[in-house]
């Protein structure tokens, strides 16, 4: 079992009147939290904290964002600045591999993929025809650096991520980036999965963790959560804490929908 990130530390100053994000319950009930397996999965309602605590933990790593900006760049990441000072990392080994994904970024992503692309075709072209009229020989020498960058990113990005519809892109991102002895911190990636593309995602998941992967998942979908072996932490918990999966209220929720929908909406 390889854990590389072993535990995140909160050291919350006192405050009087608690701003954003002091004022987040999570924040304020603990004092931290140790990842005792490859996969730690945050639980909670919409508003409980766990994507905030995943941003400050991922600018805190200076992590490798999946987005149309570096993690130390993006100014939607300002407001929860003051957590990220207040939170201290501890590592069993520090690593630099693997990256930080929030769901609604990766649009912003494909764009950046794409202006990436284009300019590499545009120094190619450049490059072609500067080189008019020499021999093929030279043609070739010249190109072949920009040729192969262009080779290299679409045999690793599948060519045209816009091509596919989002789910098919998300899973080709995750078999293009995941790199065995990473640190992985995905919000929420099952927003554009379909259940089998979820599964999909567990397998990924399982293979990198048997290659020395280490993962940190914010969820609301039931199939992530039931990763087998994932430690599960429960935000919505007084005090937030380590559950079982059978008694998470999500699941819970899930079960007794889909035993008796009719009955279930009838009552609501």
């Amino acid at each position: 079992m390889t854990i590389h990130l072993r535990e995140i530390q909160l050291n919350i100053p006192e405050r009087k009147n608690k701003q954003f994000p002091f004022n987040i319950p999570v924040v304020n009930s603990i004092r931290g939290i140790k990842f005792p397996g490859e996969v730690t999965i945050f639980v909670g309602e919409n508003g409980s904290g766990k994507s905030t605590l995943l941003e400050a933990l991922a600018r805190k790593a200076e992590m490798i964002t999946i987005g149309s900006e570096e993690v130390h760049k993006d100014n939607t990441l300002d407001p929860i600045q003051p957590l990220v000072n207040s939170v201290r990392l501890v590592w069993n080994k520090r690593i630099h591999r693997g990256f930080f994904l929030r769901a609604e970024d990766f649009f912003g992503y494909v764009k950046r993929l794409r202006r990436m692309n284009e300019e590499m075709m545009a120094d190619l072209r450049e490059l072609q025809e500067d080189f008019q009229g020499r021999s093929d020989y030279a043609k070739a020498l010249a190109s072949s650096p920009a040729a192969s960058s262009i080779n290299a990113f679409n045999a690793r990005y599948g060519g045209d991520l816009d091509a596919n519809s989002h789910g098919e892109s998300f899973l080709t991102l995750f078999k293009s980036r995941f790199v065995p002895g990473g640190l992985y911190i995905l919000d929420e990636p099952e927003a554009a999965l379909s259940p089998l593309s979820q599964l999909g995602l567990i397998t990924l998941i399982k293979d990198m963790t048997q290659r020395d992967g280490q993962f940190i998942i914010a969820t609301h979908s039931p199939i992530l959560m039931a990763f087998p072996g994932a430690s599960i932490f429960d935000l919505d918990r007084e005090p937030p804490g380590f559950v079982q999966y059978n008694d998470l209220e999500n699941v819970r929720l899930y079960r007794a929908f889909l035993e008796n929908p009719e009955s279930f909406v009838n009552r609501l």
